[in-house]
């Protein structure tokens, strides 16, 4: 089984890394189906580093459809411990404009139908996701885009919604103004979730393409990869820096996610 340390999901927009050297494509098996594609694993940065983009290649595979399981646990097997997801994101707050840069810290589930964990016959797991992303990630990614004298938002809560539909006015009034979450997208979770059962630190960079349909204006796909296309150099910049700044060795309590989960 090929190996690497690092794993990086392209969102929309992001189907191909175009950062790593002597880069080879690999197929991994699971016990879930197939992967979204398959995987690209070279080396960038003295690191070996995995890329696979949740969409597919050329974006077939709709946000409900996505086997998130499938695609953690090839991650897993390989021996990644750390995972990177870019992903576009609506905003369902005023100061979050479109182009901006969002590290969210929160989420709020709002999907109906998908496969949220990997145990379901065997055992009984009831993980800790009070805080579902990685801190030492986190921190990698702000000196990433400090280093770049780039800004983004702190501490904000996004909401999953099941898709592939966007809200309607009311479902959007309701997320910005009852939830009071600041941004909105179809793929955050089960993805993050699954890595925490996993035991693998995981960060979300959110890119955002418009503002939700709360603001009167409907959103449209065109809309959503006009704003993508124009930042996608933006996040491999990002994606380019952040290696740099992750710990060699893991001190987060990801890697102990499962010591206290079960009865």
């Amino acid at each position: 089984m090929e190996q690497a340390e690092i794993g990086i999901f392209g969102g929309t927009g992001i189907y191909d890394s175009g950062l790593l050297s002597e880069s080879k494509e690999i197929t991994v098996d699971t016990p879930f189906g197939k992967t979204s594609d398959s995987i690209t694993v070279g080396i960038f940065k003295g690191k070996k580093v995995a890329f696979m983009p949740r969409h597919g290649r050329k974006h077939t595979i709709p946000p409900h459809l996505i086997n998130f399981r499938a695609n953690i646990w090839a991650f897993k097997e390989m021996g990644i411990k750390r995972i990177i997801a870019p992903s576009a994101v609506g905003s369902l707050q005023e100061r979050l404009k479109p182009g901006d840069l969002v590290l969210p810290s929160q989420f709020i589930d709002f999907t109906k139908s998908r496969k949220s964990s990997f145990f379901e016959e065997e055992k009984v797991i009831h993980i800790s996701v009070a805080d579902p992303f990685c801190p030492e990630l986190q921190s990698a990614a702000i000196k990433a885009v400090d280093n770049l004298h780039l800004k983004i938002h702190r501490d904000c809560t996004y909401v999953c919604i099941e898709g592939p539909r966007f809200s309607t006015r009311a479902e959007s009034k309701f997320y910005k103004k009852v939830i009071g979450a600041d941004i909105i997208g179809m793929t955050l979770v089960p993805e993050c979730q699954l890595a925490r059962e996993a035991q693998m630190c995981y960060v979300s960079i959110s890119t955002v393409t418009d503002y939700d349909v709360w603001a009167e204006k409907p959103v449209t796909a065109k809309e959503v990869i006009e704003t993508l296309t124009k930042n996608i150099e933006t996040t491999k910049k990002i994606l380019t820096l952040l290696p740099d700044f992750i710990p060699p060795q893991r001190k987060c309590s990801c890697e102990k996610a499962l010591t206290e989960a079960q009865f």
